[in-house]
């Protein structure tokens, strides 16, 4: 950092500043505590060290054995306002020690003559007798003010602990019941920053353009020598999973600046007001630690687009967004204080948010290439136990569409899974497994299918792995299997030698006829469908849409986009928009996508019909060994028998008989363009 920049205050200096809220005042508690003993103490002190207490007989005899001292007369004390009276007076002490103070609780209006009686000396006893002739005067004490003190004590020390918990609490920051408004936003000190720039992977475009964010902290005159401002807002877009928080992290592990961390939720309460004095309360705390960040996640939360409620009247959150505006940029511009927000949202946002001067700039993050796969897993991988034989090349080429988090839960399941098997380290198998469990759910092998269904599903996943083989614009076939996983009877998975971010019209026109084989299968073997093909229907439908009205790859229609297509749906807009064709285009469109659909289905069912043979052969290998590989299906067609068959499966085995299964080798699909996990469960099962 630069000489002239503030350096970070003291964590122990302010706690609200920081963000934080206060712990709990234990300390005052205590000393509040030992303050009301020591007033109940002195009350209730009555010079025990030199005061003796007698009873009636034990008096009787200190006075027949002449233990009382007659040197000063006896006292008979009585308070004003009370019943109570005590005889009070000295004993014999010897010489050169202090005389000792007795007290006798007495009833005078009772006693008074036996008192008389004991205290006079009989005249039949002799001057050497030890008994002494005593008297007493009567003392009579008004104790209004001791008695007035004592009753209000309570009512004090009640009033003292109301007013010392209500204070606490009112310094509670973000809880007190006078502090609605005071800012959530979390201050990250050096000890919670343990991410940087190194811990995230796959991002490189991202972390290039945010590491300017990071030079302009620790040297703002490199920037500012030639007239240039730092954006004074960032926002990282992007779907979920891909690190969007994570590299809000690693900037603040990389500037050694204060970083501020807020949810978009935390704003909003149901006390109308109370979000925008919030985001008042975070900038006011971001400019008494000037320079700083800011960080807000799920910024659509507060910063939704105004105007587009679907009720009326005044909107607490929209006085929220229009806070942060002014904040961002507005008469009281806050130097020093930049904004990062994340959304995977951004077509719900306001424009006025997303203009130049407050989001000066938008950080796509993306899912991450195959290149960017490989660095992630090489990242979470440095955490677990890895086999050295283990290539991640491979898990990354089998793992399109994944996102970062998704391939973190990959590396972990597959540690799981290898310490379940008693493995000393993690192997292919495991990481291939895990792959699938990620993308559709563990393997159901206890699920209970009749052999008349698993029949069905064996030949509805043989149409799809002949067709796939036998076109020529697919992706490479990986595995076919019967098992059920998730909400799937039976999956074919494909496995793509590179990423695909443009797609032929001949490759769509193969992935539709792929996709039309299961049902196909059904037809020929059986002569009857089943429902189980709904996936593939939905998929090719979707497909042959997107040809029709996105990507002009009809003749009839031509190259116009038909419709907005948005990717989510913003209902207060959505529910006004109006359709950009007329009737007689739509009827088109739909009659152009049933046409696409229909010719695939007849495509479709003469390479069926023509690999009659094969298809049975397929179907009997998956009922008899569940899983085949891409070598497997090979052999069929080309040999009509394989060469290396899979094992034989085993029935499931219960956990409590630790039995060690062979792991077998996973697979994986196109993550939605085009493997075709078609045997799904009916309909709510």
């Amino acid at each position: 950092m630069s000489d002239n920049q503030p350096q970070r205050p003291d964590r122990d200096e302010d706690p609200k500043a920081s963000g934080g809220e206060p712990s709990f005042n234990w300390r005052g508690l205590i000393l509040l505590s030992v303050v009301v003993m020591l007033i109940i103490a002195a009350f209730r002190w009555k010079e025990n060290g030199n005061t003796e207490t007698f009873d009636w007989p034990k008096f009787v005899t200190a006075v027949k054995e002449g233990q009382i001292s007659d040197q000063k007369p006896l006292r008979l004390v009585q308070n004003t306002g009370s019943f109570e009276q005590h005889l009070t007076g000295e004993l014999v002490a010897a010489e050169g020690e202090k005389a000792k103070v007795f007290r006798l609780p007495i009833n005078g209006d009772f006693q008074k003559e036996e008192l008389h009686a004991l205290l006079k000396k009989p005249e039949g006893e002799g001057e050497d007798s030890p008994r002494k002739d005593l008297t007493y005067t009567a003392d009579y004490r008004s104790n209004t003010m001791g008695n007035f003190l004592l009753g209000l004590l309570p009512i004090v020390l009640v009033l003292l602990l109301l007013f010392y918990f209500f204070r606490q609490q009112m310094r509670m920051a973000g809880r007190g019941a006078m502090s609605f408004g005071k800012s959530k936003a979390k201050m990250l000190t050096m000890e919670t920053k343990k991410v940087t720039f190194k811990d995230v992977a796959g991002v490189s475009e991202a972390k290039e353009e945010v590491w300017e964010l990071v030079e302009f902290l620790k040297d703002p005159k490199k920037f500012q020598r030639l007239g240039g401002q730092i954006p004074k807002g960032v926002l990282m877009v992007g779907p979920p999973g891909t690190g969007k928080t994570l590299l809000a992290r690693a900037i603040a592990g990389e500037a050694d600046v204060p970083f501020f961390s807020i949810s978009g939720s935390d704003f909003v309460e149901m006390f109308v007001g109370v979000g925008a004095s919030r985001v008042r309360d975070m900038f006011e705390q971001g400019k008494k630690h000037a320079p700083c960040l800011i960080f807000i996640d799920e910024i659509d939360a507060v910063g939704r687009h105004r105007g587009h409620g679907l009720g009326g009247g005044h909107d607490e959150r929209e006085q929220t967004l229009n806070a942060l505006l002014v904040e961002m940029d507005g008469f009281d511009t806050q130097e020093g204080v930049i904004i990062i927000a994340a959304t995977n949202r951004p077509d719900v946002l306001d424009p006025a948010l997303l203009r130049p001067g407050r989001f000066d700039r938008q950080v796509t993050v993306a899912l991450p290439d195959v290149k960017g796969r490989q660095e992630i897993l090489e990242v979470h991988a440095r955490k677990v136990k890895m086999a050295e034989s283990v290539d991640l090349g491979v898990v990354a080429r089998g793992t399109p569409g994944y996102s970062g988090a998704e391939l973190a839960n990959v590396i972990n399941e597959a540690a799981l899974l290898a310490a379940k098997k008693g493995l000393k380290a993690i192997t292919l198998p495991e990481l291939e497994e895990a792959r699938d469990k990620v993308r559709w759910g563990r393997e159901r092998r206890s699920l209970a299918l009749s052999e008349k269904e698993k029949e069905n599903t064996a030949y509805h996943e043989a149409g799809h792995a002949i067709l796939n083989e036998l076109l020529d614009h697919t992706d490479p076939l990986h595995k076919v299997t019967i098992i059920p996983r998730g909400p799937a009877l039976g999956v074919t998975m494909f496995l793509p030698e590179e990423d695909k971010y443009t797609h032929r019209k001949f490759e769509l026109l193969d992935d539709l006829v792929v996709a039309m084989g299961g049902r196909v299968a059904e037809e020929i073997v059986f002569g009857d469908v089943t429902n189980g093909a709904f996936g593939d229907i939905k998929q090719a439908t979707n497909m042959a849409r997107a040809m029709v009205c996105q990507w002009g790859m009809s003749d009839e229609l031509g190259m116009v986009e038909y419709g907005d297509h948005q990717e989510h749906t913003f209902l207060a807009r959505d529910m006004t928009s109006v359709r950009s064709y007329s009737e007689d285009t739509a009827r088109k469109i739909d009659h152009e996508v049933k046409r696409l659909i229909d010719t695939a289905y007849g495509k479709a069912k003469d390479m069926l019909l023509k690999n009659r043979k094969e298809l049975d052969l397929i179907a009997k290998a998956l009922l008899d060994f569940e899983t085949l590989d891409r070598h497997h299906i090979v052999d069929l067609l080309e040999k009509g028998e394989m060469s290396d068959p899979p094992e034989s499966p085993k029935p499931p085995t219960p956990p409590a008989e630790k039995v060690e299964e062979k792991a077998k080798p996973g697979g994986d699909d196109r993550a939605g363009e085009g493997g075709f996990p078609g045997d799904l469960a009916p309909a709510g099962a």
